[in-house]
Order: C-alpha cells, then structure tokens, then sequence
C-alpha cells in the first residue's frame, strides 16, 4: 500500500519511483482517489526532475492500461495493425491519404486522432468537414470498418486512456505541459491502448513545429521510440520539417479537398508527397509488408496510381457515415466559402521564411480553428495554393488564395498572412525528411 503523497514526496526530491509507486498513483487517478491537486505536484516534481527511461515505459504503461485496451484478435485481421501520429503542423493532412494507402498495401490503419490544439489543425476537425462522417462510431463499427476498407480514422472514446485525460487536463493549468517525460506517455499512451503492433511517429521540426527547437524534437523522437518500444511496440520516429506549411492549403474543407485529389492523381503537392511516402514506407517495413524503402516506395506509388488507395478512403467515408460518391463529387459535399480571392505580396521577392505558427493562428482567427474547446468550427475558410519558401512573389505569383466568408475576414487574413511571410533576405533550403530514428539508434 502506497501513499499518493509520499510518491509525490520521492519524486520531488529527485528518486526514481518503481513501476509498482507508478502503477499505484495512475490507478488513483482514474479512480479519482488521486486529487487534483496531487495530480499537479506529481507533475511539477516530474517538470522539474524528469524520469528516467524505466520510469517513463512504467508511466506510459500505466496511463494505457488505466482505461480499455484494445484487442483486436477476434477480427482475424490478416495483416499487420499499424499506425502513425504526428506532433501536429499546419496543412499536415498526411494521415488521410497514408491511412488508405498503407491499408492498400496490406496493413490494418484503425487511427485514433484528435481535434485542433493552438495553431495545429486537427485530423477530426477535417473529417468532419465530410457531412454524415461520424468520429464515434461504437466499438463494432470501428472494428468493422477497420477490416473492410482497411483503414478507420475515429476520435478518442473516454475509455481509452482516462487517466491521461485527467492528467493533460492538470497540466494544461499548472504550466507543466512541455516536459519530454509527460509527452511521451500522454502521446504513447492513447496510442498504444489502440491495441497497435507498430507504430511510426512524425515529429515536426521548424516555426510551425511543438517543440521550440531541432534538439528538442529530436529528444522527444528518442524519447518515444525507446518508450514505445520499451512498452512492447515497434516504433519509429522520423523527424520532418514544419518551417512551411506542409501541404498546399491549410484549413478543413480545403486539407480534405487537397487530401482527395492527391489519392485520385488530381493533384500531388510534392513535399506532401515526400513527407507522405516516408511515413507510409516505415509502416510497411515495420509491418514486414515490404523488405525495405524502395520495395515499399514502389508499391505505395502503385496503390495511388492505380485508384486502390483512393477506393479504401471511398470505403472508410461511406462506412462512417458519409456519402457514397464523395470521392468523385467531393466538391458537392464540402463547404465553400464566399470570397474566394488571392492575396499578393507588398513587394516582389524571393521567400525567405514563413511564421508556420502565425498562419495556423490565422486559420483559426478566420473560425476554422478553436479558442475554447466550445468554439465551432467553420469548415469552409482557410488559404490555399500556398507559395513555398525559395519561390518568388510577384503580380504573377500570390502569397495564397484566402477563403474567407466576408471582405473584413478577408482583408484581416492577409493582413496575416503578410506579416507571417518573410520577403527577401537569404533563402536556406531545408530537408522535407530530416532523420529517422529507429529503436536500434537508441
């Protein structure tokens, strides 16, 4: 028997707590035994001690197993679970086209998003731009979904990980939220209890990126393949780059536009393409449903050029709720906004940098992001044909296409967007895919 304030006492004074201490203080709080505010004093002591290795496998552990955990066993899914989560960008729409991808390519994809967070777009807030697309379908829809099409992409459920949920919740109000330890498992933990065989992390470097800096990142990665794989999860970090909006759009309706056209050939971004294809070419080695990267590059091109991969997204759409034909129609279903119109630079120049942060605030300042967690999204506004760095801005080549819903909305969007785009000065080119770190780099 343990005492949730002698835990807190150890940690405090820089011991390291056994799985067992560990095990007991997440127990209490999902059972609400756990107090709020010994919740915060257990995170302020981590915040200022951090845990070791063992102690942040036990921590993940314990938050994954304080709710259900999946299994899928009884589906007899006849090739790997695998997923992949990312630390959040702007026009990172990367999961709706590598969910139906990999499924194409023999993998199981049942994906566990989340909604916007600050400047980041969320995965859900995007689907649900698809009428009749529902997030939280019941357990045996996700699994039924998950085996037919391949590939699911539904919302976390309350029984998945609740002592996480508690424990993000304090954090966000004690200033204990940027700390590698308890990202690791406030990550993994949601994650793993998705029931996962492997796993791949993209973890953003750059101005649009979560963590402040390239060393940081690069932490994090490390620190969730040791973890993840710690816990008994094939895991990979790969490190892309967040120092411009990754795809050509940023906003819900748009990302989804976008996200249809590159599995139908319309249209392929192609540093989307790129951070894309490293993702999906990690799941199918982890997966052992390719020997290695190019073997894997070839048949996820081969998927996208002969309309499998689109067909799979058709399949997840319709098996969610939403409309049988939105993949060729997609324009009927998704919102529009009411000016539509290209904003310019002030002066011609080549771009030198982009404030990826302040664009995603932009996004959301339009309404296609949140404020408060009550906050409705409008699907319809965002930018879109982005300009990318290195390209140069002049009467021929806009800065983006705003949508916006009103001329004001409009003219404060580009006020935005002008002040987020650096003109001029030395342009240094950046990778798209920095590193992979897999857990024999550890």
């Amino acid at each position: 028997m343990y005492l949730p304030q002698e835990i807190i006492r150890k940690k405090r004074d820089g011991e390291v707590l056994s799985a067992d201490e560990i095990n007991f203080f997440i127990q209490g709080v999902a059972d609400n035994t756990v107090s709020e505010g010994q919740i915060a004093a257990f995170a302020m002591a981590i915040f200022f001690n951090e845990m070791t290795m063992p102690e942040r496998i036990a921590l993940t552990c314990a938050m994954r197993d304080s709710g259900m955990v999946i299994d899928w066993s009884a589906w007899h899914f006849d090739g790997p679970i695998v997923d992949k989560h990312s630390t959040g960008g702007v026009g990172d729409v990367t999961s709706l086209m590598l969910g139906p991808m990999v499924a194409a390519c023999g993998g199981f994809v049942p994906m566990i998003s989340g909604r916007g967070l600050g400047h980041t777009g969320g995965t859900l807030d995007k689907l649900e731009s698809i009428p009749g697309y529902n997030i939280t379908p019941t357990n045996d829809v996700f699994g039924q979904v998950t085996k037919e099409a391949g590939v699911a992409i539904i919302g976390q459920t309350g029984d998945l990980a609740p002592a996480d949920k508690r424990v993000y919740a304090t954090r966000d109000i004690t200033a204990t939220v940027d700390n590698i330890s308890l990202i690791t498992a406030s990550i993994l933990s949601k994650k793993l209890a998705a029931g996962l065989q492997s796993l791949v992390m993209d973890v953003k470097v750059g101005s649009g990126a979560f963590m402040p800096t390239y060393e940081a990142s690069k932490e994090l990665a490390r620190s969730i393949v040791a973890v993840a794989n710690g816990a008994g999860t094939r895991t990979t970090a790969i490190l892309t780059d967040m120092n411009q909006v990754l795809a050509s759009s940023a906003g819900n309706a748009l990302e989804v536009r976008e996200a249809v056209r590159f599995l139908t050939g319309e249209y392929r971004n192609p540093r989307l393409l790129e951070v894309t294809l490293a993702l999906c070419a990690e799941m199918l080695v982890l997966g052992q449903l390719a020997s290695d990267t190019e073997e894997a590059n070839a048949k996820l091109m081969a998927v996208l050029d002969n309309g499998e991969a689109a067909r799979r997204f058709g399949k997840m759409v319709v098996g969610l709720g939403g409309p049988a034909d939105f993949v060729e129609h997609y324009d009927r279903y998704l919102a529009r906004a009411e000016v539509v119109k290209p904003v310019y630079a002030e002066f011609d120049g080549v771009v030198s940098a982009m404030d990826t942060r302040a664009i995603g605030m932009a996004v959301v300042a339009m309404g296609g992001g949140r404020r408060v967690a009550s906050d409705t999204i409008d699907y319809a506004v965002g930018f879109d044909d982005f300009i990318r760095l290195g390209e140069h801005a002049n009467a021929d080549k806009p800065l983006a296409v705003i949508h916006a819903r009103s001329e004001a909305q409009w003219q404060e969007a580009a006020n935005a967007l002008r002040q987020a785009i650096v003109i001029g000065g030395e342009y240094q080119p950046t990778p798209n895919v920095y590193e992979q770190i897999r857990a024999t780099d550890i």
